[in-house]
């Protein structure tokens, strides 16, 4: 009963928010945020690059990732800043490649986040090691060759201290990422610069780092929580209290978990604990873990030099076709090939598809809202499904 009363203790302290009296500015500036999951190139995605490829005779080496990530790019491109989370190193072109545990994954994929309209990513996870600093290194070069941003992870120790700072609609704004350390490939210790490990005094020394740089708007993402579970972990929630509470962040974005986890307000910042996959493709599909969430944030300028941030969010899922013998054909009606959904859109516009994967989408939309409603954000916090018509 005691360890039970400390944990309802720590949920309602994290449950509060901290209301702000000022006012829109008259005129102020304003820029909208799209942030995703995970984005995690298993084998069979790699497969079906390839696949795609020889239909479109579009892409790089074989490969052509811009068929997978297609439904999400009315989305992610209508945003002025658009943020993803890569999550593994990147090899060369023409492999080889790996998947689970130690990923090498194509770099291909990355050109596919710039033309959906990604502008910059998260590189700092459990994986970024997973090749060691050459691997780290070929894959800022190659998200500098496409034109990404990033940040968590760098080539030097002159970089390490560099701030990803950008202009957004007249507005500089700092992203900032940390993460857990993998116990399988930890980052050697004569290499520690390399990595932006996740802690509050590291996050304090960055925002620092970002405000003294001019930065008028930090936003963190971090690589937290335990895989596979909906609600956030005890770690997490004191986490989060302590970086809403001791820093000037004024959004944070989490990833890690692989399914999605609730978006509240703590201390008057919004927390998205966990934005589950943008695109993944597990060995053993859950259905938690095919179901993701962009969120959408509006920021405003106030009165009194601050930002009003108002939440949104938009389902997506990514369809996996049946597992068939040699010679087996899909049911009528099956998904064919993987495919990253906006499923709202889907369900708009359902076209010819058949009663059961209008269920499977009305499932994720159902399913998704309980996840990121589940620490009241739908009450006095305001979180909203985004409409593309606004």
């Amino acid at each position: 009963m005691a360890v039970l009363g400390a944990l309802a203790g720590l949920v309602t302290a994290c449950s509060s928010s901290e209301p702000s009296g000022a006012q829109v500015k008259p005129g102020g500036r304003s820029f909208t945020v799209a942030a995703a999951g995970d984005v995690l190139i298993h084998p069979e995605l790699v497969d079906q690059a390839a696949k795609d490829a020889k239909k479109t005779g579009e892409g790089r080496a074989g490969l052509d990732f811009g068929p997978l990530m297609a439904g999400v790019k009315p989305i992610i491109s209508k945003a002025d800043l658009a943020i993803c989370h890569m999550e593994t190193p990147v090899g060369t072109p023409k492999g080889p490649f790996e998947g689970y545990p130690e990923f090498l994954v194509p770099p291909q994929i990355l050109t596919t986040l710039k033309d959906v309209g990604y502008d910059t990513c998260s590189t700092a996870s459990n994986h970024t090691f997973d090749h060691g600093l050459k691997a780290v290194k070929r894959t800022l070069d190659a998200m500098d060759k496409v034109g990404l941003g990033h940040t968590g992870s760098a080539r030097t120790p002159k970089e390490a201290e560099q701030i990803n700072i950008r202009d957004v609609n007249g507005v500089k704004v700092a992203h900032l990422a940390f993460s857990w350390e993998s116990f399988l490939n930890p980052t050697p210790e004569k290499q520690k610069w390399a990595f932006n490990r996740l802690g509050t005094d590291e996050i304090k020394k960055a925002e620092a780092r970002a405000r003294k740089k001019g930065a008028e708007v930090v936003i963190l993402s971090v690589h937290w929580g335990l895989e596979h579970y909906n609600e956030p972990s005890v770690p997490q929630l004191e986490l989060a209290e302590r970086i809403t509470k001791e820093t000037g962040v004024d959004l944070v974005i989490g990833h890690h978990a692989h399914v999605v986890q609730p978006i509240q307000k703590v201390n008057g910042t919004w927390v998205a604990y966990s934005l589950g996959n943008q695109v993944a493709r597990h060995s053993s599909p859950t259905g938690l873990t095919e179901e993701g969430a962009i969120g959408w944030f509006e920021f405003k300028e106030t009165s009194d030099g601050g930002w009003k941030v108002d939440a949104r969010y938009r389902t997506t899922l990514v369809d996996i076709p049946p597992e068939l013998e040699a010679g087996e054909k899909a049911p009528e009606g099956a998904v064919v090939d993987h495919r990253l959904v906006d499923v709202q859109n889907a369900l708009d516009h359902p076209g010819d598809l058949s009663e059961d994967r209008m269920a499977r989408y009305r499932l994720a939309a159902d399913r998704t809202r309980g996840f990121l409603y589940n620490r009241g954000a739908p009450g006095g916090d305001g979180l909203e499904q985004l409409s593309l018509g606004k």
